[in-house]
């Protein structure tokens, strides 16, 4: 038999970035404080596959130097039990390694055999929160359509606001370039003209504007969706990031990141560009509170699990509270105590509410808490210390103290707990599912005055809603009260209603 002919390659040879998508990716979910290990799980691990995992030894050896690097900085990723496990901090979010594999690392919330999906959509909408991004973006349809990791969420979202930017249009902008040229063009400098060497006067010196879409944006725009198409798995993202990046191939890449995001316009011409910011920033790591660097250029994104509840239960109060209380998150102005002339151990409480010369705090703790009296409710002595001092400093040692939990099935049902001196404290839960507070947990806080009903105490004098009298008394309500319209108003809508049905 003759040799079998090659099929000939008819995409020709891949480009350099393309030679990551040759790596088999394989994606592991778990939650926070959940433990890796290389070697085969037993039953009753394989029984809890949110909180025990296997990865391959390259991974393990990564994430090791990765902690390793992260702990210089102050925060812990990992733990490092023995040689062969590995316990994951209270960081969530994406890891993705060099040699392919994705370490999903979802809220440690649920304990139903649903877990996965709604831990998953618990961190997209606290995402969403901590982000503060329009309403629009934040539909609850969009977050449960897709079902992918969430480091291919993000990049959807990010491809999808750069996709309407796109078709709006890039923004341009003119540059100045000097240039020797065959022709005229622009204006012709003068000065470096008369030294031109002779033999040739037929070139010229000229200064002309050229209308580029190289800006600070669209090159970090570039530089963001480049390493999506190098991270991204989901046909339908590199599909889009590809059409997309066919696009903007005039846009150079962004050489100096933050140099680039400290001159973005936020100018009213650029107000099309304020959706797609905070995903350029997410997916670059300049937003992030925990990103990796290295060389390995993956998408990797980590949170502080903590610092994620703090700012969806910040942004729950800012909406009930009393529009002339103030809402400081954190609140950094008083200290422990005085050492000589200066004061040492600043007191940095989550939240501080202000109204008037009255003062409220609130913290927050991401930690599960029983009715079990004998265990103390699962609470921490040193959190109630810690509350104590900010009620000395913050308040004067009188009013009330919240300390917020997620809700859970097993809250505990007393709520109340006595300082000396009138100083109270409270346990506050927060759905964390969308509910938010109740607002009977608050009473104590200065909230804002829902709009009265309209009361009425004589019930014959109860109109029609139908009536075209009552219809404008109810479009008259200012305030709550009902405050009826000019007469003659009347009399000409009863004329036009009457008009209409003849």
């Amino acid at each position: 038999m003759g040799r079998q002919r090659k099929r000939p390659d008819v995409c020709g040879e891949l480009p350099k970035h393309f030679e990551h998508r040759r790596l088999i990716v394989r994606t592991v979910t778990v939650r926070e404080h959940a433990r890796l290990t290389t070697q085969k799980l037993s039953a009753s691990d394989i029984a809890r596959p949110l909180d025990r995992a296997q990865i391959s030894v390259s991974a393990f050896d990564w994430l090791c130097e990765l902690s390793s690097r992260l702990r210089v900085a102050g925060a812990a990723l990992v733990q490092t039990e023995n040689r062969t496990w590995l316990r994951l901090d209270n960081f969530v979010g994406v890891v993705q390694t060099p040699c392919g594999t994705v370490i999903e690392i979802l809220p440690k919330h649920y304990d139903t055999e649903d877990a996965a999906p709604r831990g998953r959509l618990l961190l997209r909408r606290l995402i969403l929160d901590a982000l503060d991004l329009p309403a629009r973006v934040t539909e609850e349809a969009s977050l449960e359509i897709f079902d992918g990791p969430i480091s291919e969420w993000l990049i959807r979202q990010f491809l999808r606001e750069l996709d309407v930017l796109i078709k709006r249009g890039l923004r341009f902008h003119y540059q100045r370039l000097e240039e020797e040229a065959r022709y005229l063009r622009g204006q012709l400098n003068v000065s470096k003209q008369m030294l031109q060497w002779p033999g040739r006067e037929h070139r010229f010196h000229i200064c002309h504007d050229l209308h580029l879409p190289d800006r600070p944006e669209n090159r970090l725009l570039r530089r963001a969706l480049d390493q999506v198409c190098k991270a991204t798995q989901d046909p339908a993202n590199w599909r889009l990031a590809h059409e997309l990046r066919a696009v903007m191939s005039e846009v150079p890449l962004s050489a100096n990141i933050e140099g680039d995001f400290r001159r973005w316009s936020h100018d009213r011409l650029m107000a099309h560009y304020e959706a797609v910011e905070p995903w350029c920033r997410l997916i670059l790591g300049h937003q992030v509170p925990l990103a990796t660097a290295g060389t390995w250029q993956g998408i990797s994104l980590l949170f502080p699990m903590e610092k994620l509840f703090e700012r969806s239960v910040a942004k729950a109060l800012r909406q009930l509270i009393d529009p002339h209380a103030k809402l400081r998150t954190p609140a950094r102005s008083e200290y422990l105590c005085r050492h000589g002339e200066s004061r040492i151990f600043r007191l940095e409480p989550d939240m501080l509410v202000t109204h008037g010369e009255n003062a409220w705090v609130l913290d927050c703790k991401w930690k599960r808490v029983i009715d079990d009296r004998e265990s103390k409710y699962g609470l921490s002595q040193p959190d109630f210390y810690q509350l104590f001092a900010y009620g000395h400093r913050y308040m004067a040692g009188k009013g009330d103290l919240f300390l917020v939990f997620p809700l859970g099935t097993d809250f505990p049902r007393g709520r109340l707990f006595d300082f000396d001196a009138g100083m109270r404290l409270w346990l506050v839960p927060f759905d964390i599912d969308g509910a938010g507070f109740d607002i009977k947990h608050l009473s104590a806080l200065p909230l804002r005055q829902p709009c009265p009903e309209r009361v009425c105490s004589d019930p014959a004098s109860i109109e029609d809603d139908s009536t075209p009298v009552a219809q404008s008394n109810a479009l008259a309500v200012i305030g709550g009260a009902p405050k009826p319209m000019p007469e003659q108003f009347v009399a000409r809508e009863t004329d036009r209603r009457r008009r209409l049905v003849l």
